[in-house]
């Protein structure tokens, strides 16, 4: 079959492999769409990062690997005891799980100790099957196409930020979101789901700011305008009270710690490539509460799922600004979303176009 396999730092290669190998409890899935993940484009670039040394320890993976962990598709011949039948279009959960570990025990599943992931650990989506555990599936509800099912999993990421905040009453909270893109955009919807309605964006790219801004109070560019003092005249000098940095840059930062309100809480989406630096005196000033978020647990998919199936998780189609062919998946996948990434969110890869 053919697959889009990570060999090295900007060295992927469309080839034919053999077809994945099923062990116990896995299933074949035939994938319809993959998304080019964030953290693919730092592998492409800085990688590789996820990968270690060594086979990984659930899976016995090593590099090359084909990429890609935001993927759906048709089940093949599952059990009768999942509940699927054969053909179904399903959402892959991408995590590898021991379910051993005190973290998995505790229902930390997102912090497993043996933690890895479909498209790094695994086969993945950029390709025409990929062997998954049939427990990581879950069926799409009927309100759902296949089409636009791949941007499930990172919506499963930023609902597991928000409730990583321990806050409720979004309806009365003042958020900043630093970063417009594909993280940001996502968060804008689920907190539309989870009952904002008070939002701002500090994004630098015009583009970007128009496709949100129909979700939010208002974008602005922290290049040409005040976003601090915009913040404090819509909260009437209160400061923001959440601030979710979907960025992972310093002038981000900055200005999501100036906007903040005394108590206010920063919380970190964001993959940074460089240390984090915190200006302490506001921080222990204002006090600040600091606190990230990363991948997601087995309550938050299904949480997502349901969100999905109830229809609240609206506009999220436009999470999608681009689809390609996988032999494209380089140049106009890859390349693009570095050389051009202001002109787009997400693109899908297929092997079916």
């Amino acid at each position: 079959m053919r697959a889009a396999r990570f060999h090295n730092r900007e060295d992927i290669r469309v080839e034919q492999i053999d077809e994945p190998a099923l062990k116990d409890g896995h299933v074949i899935v035939d994938v319809a769409w993959c998304g080019i993940c964030g953290s693919d484009l730092h592998e492409y670039v800085m990688g590789p990062m996820s990968f270690g040394k060594e086979p990984h320890p659930l899976t016995g993976e090593t590099l090359p690997v084909a990429l890609g962990h935001e993927f759906c598709g048709r089940v093949r011949n599952p059990s009768a005891a999942s509940g699927l039948k054969d053909g179904d279009a399903v959402m892959v959960d991408p995590r590898i799980l021991c379910r051993q570990c005190r973290l998995c025990e505790m229902g930390a599943t997102h912090a497993c100790e043996k933690l890895g992931y479909t498209g790094y650990h695994a086969g993945g989506g950029y390709a025409e099957r990929a062997a998954v555990k049939e427990t990581m599936l879950h069926k799409l509800p009927d309100n759902v196409s296949l089409e636009n099912a791949a941007v499930i999993e990172p919506l499963a990421v930023v609902v597991h930020a928000i409730k990583e905040t321990g806050l409720t009453d979004w309806k009365e909270k003042d958020i900043l979101i630093v970063g417009g893109g594909p993280i940001g955009l996502a968060l804008i919807i689920a907190l539309k789901a989870f009952g904002a309605e008070k939002i701002i964006v500090s994004e630098p790219a015009e583009k970007r700011r128009e496709q949100v801004k129909e979700f939010v109070s208002a974008a602005y560019n922290p290049v040409t305008e005040d976003v601090v003092g915009k913040c404090n005249e819509f909260t009437n000098g209160r400061g923001i009270e959440v601030v979710f940095d979907c960025a992972g840059v310093p002038a981000g930062l900055e200005v999501g710690f100036q906007t903040l309100g005394v108590g206010g809480l920063y919380m970190n989406v964001a993959i940074w490539e460089k240390p984090m630096v915190i200006p302490v005196w506001t921080f222990m000033a204002k006090h600040i509460h600091i606190k990230s978020a990363l991948i997601f647990s087995d309550e938050d998919f299904k949480e997502t799922m349901q969100l999905m199936a109830d229809g609240k998780l609206v506009g999220y189609e436009k999470l999608i600004t681009g689809r390609i062919a996988l032999e494209d998946i380089v140049e106009k996948g890859f390349k693009e979303l570095i050389n051009n990434k202001e002109e787009h969110i997400k693109i899908l890869v297929s092997t079916n176009i």
